[in-house]
C-alpha cells in the first residue's frame, strides 16, 4: 500500500472480530516497526508489553475497570480487540543517556527538557504501530489508562515503577462499526492549522 494511502485510511477502530487473531508475524513487524521511531539522543526509552492471550487481556481490563459496572458501548467494542499493547516510556534512560559525556548533563536536572521527551517518542512509536497496522490489513485505536488504574496495572503486568504507562495499542481485524460521533467536529485542513513565517500568517508571502 501506498504511504499516503496509509496515512488516508489510519482511523481509530473501536470494534474488531474477536475470532480473528493477529498473526505472530504481522505483530512482530509491527513491534519491529515501533522500534524505527525517533529518539533524542537515541535513548530508546520505551518498552512494550504484548498482551494476545486471552486472560492476560482480560487481567488488563479487571486492572482497569468496574467489575460491578456494565461496560458501555465503546468500552464492550474495544473489548474483542485480540491484542493490546502497552507503551511504556522510561524517562530515566533519557537522563542518564544525556548525563553521558557527548551531552554532558551531568546534573541529570529535568528542567533542561522542554517536554518530556520519554513520553512523546514512546508516543510516536505507537503511531508507527498504528501506520503498521493499516499497511497490514488491521485496524488500531491508541487509548490511555485511567491515572487511578495505573498502580493496578504495574502491578499486574510486573512493570517496573520507572516506567510510565502511556497509552495502549488495540489491534486487530476491523468489525462494523459505527463512526465515532466527534467525527462530526469536521477534520481542521491544513490551510486552518499551517502558519508560515509567525503565527496567523495561513497563506504563502
Amino acid at each position: 500500500m501506498e504511504f499516503r494511502e496509509v496515512v488516508r485510511k489510519r482511523r481509530m477502530v473501536r470494534r474488531y472480530q474477536p475470532d480473528r487473531r493477529v498473526p505472530d508475524e504481522v505483530l512482530d513487524t509491527v513491534l519491529r516497526h515501533a522500534t524505527r521511531a525517533p529518539s533524542a539522543g537515541f535513548s530508546q526509552g520505551w518498552d512494550f508489553v504484548v498482551l494476545t492471550k486471552p486472560e492476560e487481556r482480560q487481567a488488563f481490563w479487571d486492572a482497569t475497570t468496574d467489575p460491578d459496572a456494565a461496560p458501555d458501548s465503546w468500552l464492550a467494542g474495544l473489548q474483542t480487540a485480540p491484542a493490546l499493547i502497552l507503551c511504556c516510556s522510561h524517562k530515566d534512560a533519557y537522563l542518564d543517556r544525556y548525563a553521558e559525556p557527548d551531552k554532558g548533563w551531568t546534573d541529570r536536572d529535568e528542567a533542561r527538557w522542554p517536554v518530556p521527551y520519554w513520553d512523546i517518542d514512546t508516543g510516536m512509536a505507537a503511531l508507527l504501530m498504528l501506520l503498521t497496522a493499516v499497511d497490514e490489513g488491521l485496524g488500531g485505536l491508541f487509548f490511555g489508562v485511567p491515572p487511578e488504574s495505573q498502580a493496578a496495572v504495574h502491578e499486574t503486568f510486573a512493570i517496573p515503577p520507572a516506567r510510565t504507562v502511556i497509552g495502549v495499542v488495540a489491534l486487530g481485524y476491523p468489525a462494523p462499526d459505527r463512526k465515532s460521533p466527534s467525527l462530526k467536529r469536521g477534520r481542521r485542513g491544513a490551510e486552518q492549522v499551517v502558519h508560515h513565517g509567525r503565527f496567523g500568517q495561513h497563506d504563502r508571502l
